[in-house]
């Protein structure tokens, strides 16, 4: 297990949707272990596999005190009016914008025996399972933005010092 440094805006896999995981070997075990290990440094709700550099279909959250992770996540279910919520980013580091989200949000995937996962929740759960899994699909929270807030939020990033 190693915690994994995170990629910031610019890096292209993070614009890239992750390819499905077909065949559960030692190294998307290893990627679990490694994405278990970097979302538990507080502050972190979730890592996606890209914001480590992994193209690959698989997120861990943390979550008040519920930790896990989703193989192949896909968004079951959504519902209630969408919201803006202040939103931040790993990749985006420092910047918080009001991003619309759904208030509920369910998953289902698998986990590394290959038995089915539903992971559901409100408010910060379901937020989280909203951005990882924009984050496979080669979405930034950036990319949901209003049109007049994405114009600041893309001013903003250019004058980050990480930029």
């Amino acid at each position: 297990m190693a915690e994994r440094p995170i990629r910031v805006f610019g890096d292209p896999i993070l614009k890239t949707p992750t390819e499905e995981v077909r065949i559960v070997d030692d190294t998307v075990r290893a990627l679990v272990s490694d994405l278990l290990e970097s979302v538990t440094i507080p502050g972190r709700a979730g890592v996606a596999a890209t914001q480590i550099g992994v193209g690959r279909r698989v997120f861990s959250f943390n979550v008040d005190g519920q930790i896990g992770y989703v193989i192949n996540p896909v968004i079951e279910e959504t519902s209630g009016e969408l919201v803006l919520v202040e939103e931040g980013c790993l990749s985006v580091p420092g910047l918080w914008f009001p991003t619309p989200r759904y208030p509920y949000a369910r998953v289902r995937g698998t986990d590394l025996d290959g038995h089915s996962v539903v992971v559901e929740g409100t408010g910060l759960l379901a937020q989280a399972l909203q951005h990882e899994t924009d984050h496979l699909d080669g979405l930034l929270y950036l990319d949901r933005l209003e049109p007049l807030t994405r114009r600041e939020a893309m001013k903003q990033v250019r004058e980050a010092e990480w930029f």
